[in-house]
Parts: structure tokens; C-alpha cells; sequence
């Protein structure tokens, strides 16, 4: 008799889970609250990524006169601001979401995996209630896997209310164009809303508790967008810690810690998240939470109690979405006695959607610098690239790490348009461990700006 899977959660690490257990020929039930897919589909990724693709294109319309060409209105005069139509965009974003999802429950259906709308709740002998608009159904399973995501964190001092003070969950229902907008969090959510809406023409401040934007990145890269933001225009406030937000009828005032206040007409909150981990009987279980919430697992995404796993945002273990379906896969390979190599966050390729992007894999340079590994470091401006140069690129790098000795490039940085597809050829080389000359004799096309790479890596060349 086939194993039955029993799925908390519908995101990334649900879905992928459940299309691997139905492929080892595990009966698959999900059992989804919000709808397939999850906040990465729904509310977080997906849409994101779809306002800055809206985004980037502005960027680009505004570096055209450089690349010759001119716009010009119906009576032939010159067109010298483009403007951006956020009901549009908005409605766009939230279309894409819901195609997708519709997408990914269409797929699950095609692999025989069952998804119950309604909230799970673990008992006791690796059972899950579901609680659906119907009533409740206990459900009986073999192996069970919690992967029921995070959510935006809330302050007392800084209570969301959908209209001007706002999660990034709730930013699509804007339907007019902020006037002034005051995003609280220099963290990756944070830097990403902040860099498209000001390359969507709104005047953006940033609210920075540390001394720099992004400050868990790689300090270069977060030196270069800092410098593009302001360069816009961004009023970025380092070292100023919210108080509060409060809002008094069109107007939105940000307190700071020094007694500082900033106005505007409205407010992101970028303050990190929160694992969704709460009333789902986990105790019950056996399974262990940290302080913070969060579901402890090992590398093969295993909980504290017996046959059941957990994956994604609601373990903590890094906040993204491709983590997330790995944690997931790697569970039901695990249970199900595929083969299975356990995971590990050194491979790990992420990337910030600012103007530019930041792509990074791999070993750091605060690592390199804290001795936790010796290195050989290259860093590349791709201002010296031919293809950057036609395309008026001029901010960003290609930076390297390989050992010493052996030449196994064990890491890497990006900055540039598109950083996130050109860091693949830097993941392929860490993941399977090649050299900086391996990566280097590898064709690039001429012009490319993965031209800059294989050049980075020809220059750890040891003789």
C-alpha cells in the first residue's frame, strides 16, 4: 500500500514535496489555507518581481536618449516624462499571481495530488485535522510536513492599516501613485520596494537602522546600490531606528528613535517576518519550536519528532523560495528512500531585485575577512565590459573567490542588470566544485556581460 503524505502549507515547500512524493508513487494530500503556491506566489515573490519588472523598464526608458533614442508627443515636441499607471501595474501583478497559482494547483491535479482548502492542525500519531469551510476531516498519514511559510512583522508602535500605512503584502492595492513614500527597512524587501518605486518616479525615503542599506550583503555591492539609489535621488537615513508610525488623516509620520520625524503619504513596513507556527498543534506533536517560533530540522529537514518534516519560511533556516522547495524535495527523497545528499546553504545562490541586482553564492567576503576561510578575491568592474559600455551600464562588478592552491571557486558576487541569471555560471562552478580555470576556458559569447566572468576567473590564474 502506497505512503500517504500529508502537506501543511501549499508555497514551495509544500508543492515541490508534494510533486516529488506523487512521483515516488506516495498518495498526496495538501492541505492550503490561502491557495496554491503560497506567499511566494501570492503575495510576495511573484508580485514583486512583477512590479520590478515594470520598474526596471522605466530604468531603461530613462537611460534612452543615451542609447539615441528620443520620445516625442503627438505634436512633435519632445516627451520628457514618462509616467507609470499603479492601478494598471497593480492589476497586472495581481493577474500574473493568480495564473500562477492556477498554474501550479493545474500541475498538482495532473499528479494526483489532493488539495483540501482549509487550515491543518497536527495531533497526536502523525495525524492532521483539516478545518474546511465544510467542517473538519482528521487525516491519517505516513509522513507529514509542515511548510506553512511567514508572515510580515508587525510592531504595536507600527500597525499596518492597509490604506497609507502598509506590509509588503499590501502594497498591490494601491491604485494612485504615492506622493511621497517612506519605506521603513534596509534589509532585502526593504532595498527591492524601495529601489522600484523610485524607478517607478516616486520620491523615496529609506529608514535604515544600521549604518548601510542591505548590511547582510556583500559590503561592495551594497556600497554600489547605495551610491545608484542616491545618485536617483533616494533620501537614504543611515543609523535611524523607527519608533513609530502613526498616521494623521493624508499624512504618515515616521518617529525616530532620536526624536527625528519623517512625513509622507505613505509607509512600507519592511520590518522582517514571522514564521506562521501558531495553533497548528505542533507541541502536541513532539515537534520543537526555537524562541523565535520557528521549526527546528536538521539538513534532511527533519523535526524532532518521528515522520514529520518541515520546510521553508516557517524553519528559518534562509528565506527563500528556492530553499524552501529544496527543504521540501529533500524530506520526501528522504522518507521515501530516494537518494537524497543533505542541504547545504554553501551552494545556495540569492539574489536582491534592486537596480541593480545583487547575486550572491556561496563562501562571503566577510567570511574571507573573519579568517573563517582563506581565499584569493578578484573583483571586476563591469565598466570595462564592451557589451555594459552599449548598453550604458556603468555601476556593478563581477567578484570571485577560489581557494588558494587548488583554484575550486568557492564563491561569488554580482552586481549588475540581470545579476540573477549571471550568477549561474558562478553556482554550476561552486555546486560542483571547478576551478577558476575550468570556469574561465568555458566559451562566453563576445559581447556578453558573462564575458566578465569567465575574464574574473582568468584572472585567478596561477601560473
Amino acid at each position: 500500500m502506497a505512503d500517504h503524505i500529508v502537506i501543511v502549507g501549499g508555497g514551495p515547500g509544500g508543492y515541490e514535496a508534494a510533486h516529488v512524493a506523487a512521483q515516488l508513487g506516495a498518495e498526496v494530500t495538501v492541505v492550503d489555507t490561502d491557495g496554491v503556491g503560497g506567499s511566494a506566489v501570492l503575495t510576495d515573490c511573484v508580485p514583486s518581481k512583477t512590479l520590478i519588472a515594470t520598474s526596471e523598464l522605466m530604468t531603461d526608458m530613462s537611460s534612452a536618449q543615451e542609447l539615441g533614442v528620443n520620445f516625442h508627443d503627438h505634436q512633435g515636441d519632445a516627451a520628457t516624462t514618462i509616467t507609470v499607471d499603479l492601478a494598471r501595474v497593480n492589476a497586472r501583478v495581481k493577474q500574473l499571481a493568480a495564473d500562477q497559482s492556477a498554474d501550479i494547483a493545474a500541475r498538482l491535479d495532473r499528479d494526483g495530488v489532493r488539495v483540501v482548502t482549509g487550515r491543518g492542525r497536527l495531533g497526536p500519531d502523525l495525524t492532521v485535522t483539516a478545518t474546511t469551510a465544510d467542517g473538519e476531516e482528521t487525516l491519517q498519514a505516513d509522513a507529514i510536513i509542515v511548510a506553512t511559510g511567514a508572515a510580515p512583522r508587525t510592531l504595536p508602535s507600527a500597525k499596518p492599516d492597509g490604506e497609507r500605512i502598509l506590509t509588503w503584502e499590501q502594497v498591490y492595492d494601491l491604485t494612485e501613485v504615492p506622493e511621497k513614500l517612506i519605506v521603513v527597512g534596509s534589509g532585502v524587501t526593504g532595498a527591492e520596494f524601495a529601489s522600484a518605486y523610485l524607478s517607478l518616479g516616486i520620491d523615496v525615503t529609506l529608514v535604515s537602522s544600521r549604518d548601510r542599506v542591505l548590511p547582510g550583503e556583500d559590503a561592495d555591492a551594497s556600497a554600489v546600490l547605495e551610491d545608484v539609489l542616491t545618485r536617483r535621488g533616494m533620501n537614504v537615513l543611515g543609523q535611524s531606528r523607527m519608533q513609530s508610525v502613526t498616521r494623521e488623516g493624508d499624512t504618515v509620520t515616521v518617529t525616530l528613535t532620536d526624536g527625528r520625524t519623517v512625513s509622507g503619504s505613505h509607509c512600507i513596513l519592511a520590518l522582517g517576518s514571522v514564521p506562521n507556527t501558531a495553533d497548528l498543534g505542533l507541541e502536541d506533536a513532539g515537534v520543537t519550536v526555537d524562541d523565535g517560533g520557528f521549526v527546528k530540522v536538521d539538513r534532511v529537514s527533519r523535526t524532532s519528532a518521528r515522520g514529520i518534516y518541515a520546510a521553508g519560511d516557517c524553519t528559518g533556516v534562509l528565506m527563500l523560495a528556492s530553499v524552501a522547495a529544496m527543504q521540501g524535495r529533500i524530506a520526501m527523497w528522504h522518507f521515501l528512500g530516494d537518494a537524497v545528499s543533505p542541504l547545504d546553504l554553501k551552494k545556495v545562490s540569492s539574489n536582491v531585485f534592486t537596480s541593480p541586482e545583487i547575486a550572491t553564492v556561496g563562501w562571503s567576503q566577510n567570511a574571507v575577512d573573519a579568517g573563517e576561510i582563506r581565499a584569493q578575491v578578484v573583483m571586476l568592474p563591469l565598466a570595462g565590459n564592451a557589451r555594459a559600455k552599449m548598453q550604458g551600464v556603468r555601476d556593478g562588478f563581477v567578484k570571485l573567490f577560489c581557494r588558494p592552491g587548488t583554484g575550486i571557486v568557492v564563491g561569488g558576487v554580482v552586481v549588475a542588470p540581470r545579476a540573477s541569471e549571471l550568477i549561474h555560471p558562478v553556482s554550476i562552478a561552486v555546486s560542483e566544485s571547478l576551478t577558476a580555470d575550468q570556469l574561465a576556458q568555458a566559451f562566453t559569447v563576445y559581447p556578453s556581460m558573462s564575458g566578465s566572468v569567465a575574464e574574473a576567473a582568468r584572472r585567478l590564474h596561477r601560473v
